[in-house]
């Protein structure tokens, strides 16, 4: 069995921390296992202002650790650090007032110690605009079928598209449609606004009802397929979250 944090993490399997720590606690190596708690306990005594979990923060408090770790007694200072992030410097509520690091705590002494560690900003999901057109002819209405691959890829839809910055929905819905299937349109009353969140971005969609031109035929521009479905066929044609919703309400309209 290796008995190196180096060589540890050459197994298949053993990551930085499990190396790290099979190094330190059975075989007394002079390194430190950065888990959760000793980032939180540390970041608070220390009051590191990085985001712990940053490249930058995780060598900033790997350093401190190291700076701090007693020759020769590396399983007990992880392990010490470790029961202490368990049991009292919490991540809510930590008990300071039983702590035994309370007095060298800077970030108790400044009232921070809820806020650290620092946790990296998300970035703001993605929110895009869409809109539908409902496209009606002799009691049907046109779907077009997304191309295989993609989000979605092959599913059914009502045509239309994303709104671009300082487009109107109307102008928006004229746009797709004409780029789409090379039709005209008219836009007419809203059916109604739709919302889906998806794993990375959200989404809402208005959809539309909207008149073509007379005897004008759609071109299969951006579909793999059109068809003009009739109302009480939709169930039938498999679709994404939103035009089933838009299915939805023209059936219980």
């Amino acid at each position: 069995m290796p008995r190196t944090e180096t060589a540890l993490r050459a197994l298949p399997g053993i990551g930085e921390y499990t190396a790290a720590a099979i190094a330190a606690l059975a075989f007394g190596a002079d390194t430190v296992a950065l888990d959760g708690n000793l980032r939180r306990v540390l970041a608070r005594v220390f009051d590191v202002r990085l985001p712990a979990r940053s490249a930058e923060g995780e060598r900033r408090l790997r350093s401190l650790a190291q700076a701090h770790l007693p020759p020769g007694r590396a399983a007990d200072f992880n392990q010490a650090l470790m029961d202490l992030g368990a049991s009292i410097c919490t991540p809510r509520r930590p008990a300071c007032a039983r702590c035994p690091l309370a007095d060298l705590c800077r970030a108790r002494e400044l009232g921070v110690q809820e806020a650290r560690p620092v946790r990296r900003a998300r970035p703001a999901t993605p929110h895009y605009v869409v809109t539908a057109a409902i496209i009606q002819r002799e009691g049907r209405v046109l779907l077009g079928q997304r191309p295989p691959q993609g989000l979605l890829g092959g599913l059914w839809e009502f045509p239309g598209g994303k709104q671009q910055p300082g487009e109107s929905l109307t102008t928006c819905l004229r746009r797709e449609i004409d780029e789409e299937l090379g039709l005209k349109i008219q836009v007419g009353d809203r059916l109604g606004s739709f919302r889906h969140a998806y794993t990375h971005f959200r989404v809402t969609l208005h959809a539309f009802f909207c008149q073509a031109e007379e005897n004008a035929s759609p071109q299969r521009r951006a579909h793999a397929r059109l068809t003009w479905a009739r109302l009480e066929e939709l169930d039938k044609y498999p679709m994404g979250k939103l035009d089933r919703m838009i299915s939805a309400a023209l059936q219980t309209g």
